[in-house]
């Protein structure tokens, strides 16, 4: 049975905010703090349902589109920094009367949710990073390349199906596919431009020893973002960081192995993730 309640818009931090809503207030969910998720560079609320779908069962679920992708504000005159972007989480949060909840950020979502804990808004209760860039200034680069992302959008825009998709993301499965392929275009470039940008402009090593919430750092046990050196730096500049690593998994965790996603977890949030079916 699905746990998706519905797509709403809401006005927070002077722009329009999209979302998407699962599992409810209801029941046992009453009881947990909700759980705000906070994609990636190119990747709209809808692309990570599946992921929402599953933590609807037991949590008040919000995935949020950031500003420049689906279904939220776009324009290129919009603030795309990641300032803004953890105010927008803040300013969602508050706008839903969210009194408690825990911010789930993946990749570029995870540098936002850094920022947005920096702040220490009222309500924020736990963190969790999942495989974050940790480019910054003087730091060595991020490992994916800028025409990846720019050259699949300006695809997408022109419009392309499933199978053009896939030399993108060879590993992906048909369906994961055919909703990059119908979403993809709504990534505003310029969106992508600047928070790419600020993978290595912005400098999130020095917002971690400000950040006074639990957290959890979630790893790829495959790739290349987040290294063993730079756990050991995370571990310094946040103590009592947990650590989970999903071993048989990409920087694309959940795409990867997403059993081994909801498992890492453990009861951080408050109760653990539903096993798959």
């Amino acid at each position: 049975m699905s746990t998706f309640l519905y797509g709403g818009n809401v006005h927070a931090n002077n722009i329009r905010q999209h979302y998407l809503r699962y599992g409810g207030n209801d029941g046992e969910r009453a009881s947990r703090d909700a759980v705000i998720i906070v994609p990636g560079i190119t990747s709209p609320a809808i692309t990570w349902g599946f992921v929402g779908e599953q933590f609807g069962q037991r949590f008040d679920t919000y995935v949020l589109d950031v500003r420049g992708r689906g279904l939220s504000e776009a324009s290129d005159t919009l603030d795309y920094s990641l300032d803004a972007q953890a105010a927008d989480v803040i300013a969602f949060a508050q706008a839903l009367g969210l009194r408690r909840y825990a911010i789930v950020g993946h990749s570029m979502g995870g540098r936002i949710g850094v920022r947005a804990a920096r702040q220490r808004p009222a309500g924020l209760t736990r963190l969790v990073m999942v495989d974050p860039p940790v480019s910054g200034p003087g730091r060595r680069a991020y490992p994916a390349q800028l025409p990846w992302y720019i050259d699949s959008i300006r695809l997408a825009r022109a419009g392309i199906d499933a199978e053009g998709m896939r030399r993108f993301c060879p590993t992906w499965t048909d369906e994961q596919l055919r909703l990059r392929a119908e979403w993809l275009h709504t990534c505003d470039e310029r969106a992508i431009l600047a928070s790419f940008n600020g993978f290595h402009e912005d400098d999130i090593h020095a917002d971690l020893p400000h950040v006074s919430v639990p957290t959890l750092l979630m790893r790829a046990g495959r790739g290349d973002v987040v290294r063993d050196e730079d756990e050991q730096e995370i571990r310094a500049l946040l103590p009592g960081v947990l650590v989970s690593h999903v071993a048989d998994a990409g920087h694309m965790i959940p795409w990867d192995d997403e059993g081994g996603f909801y498992r890492a977890f453990g009861d951080f949030l408050g109760a653990a993730l539903p096993a798959l079916a």
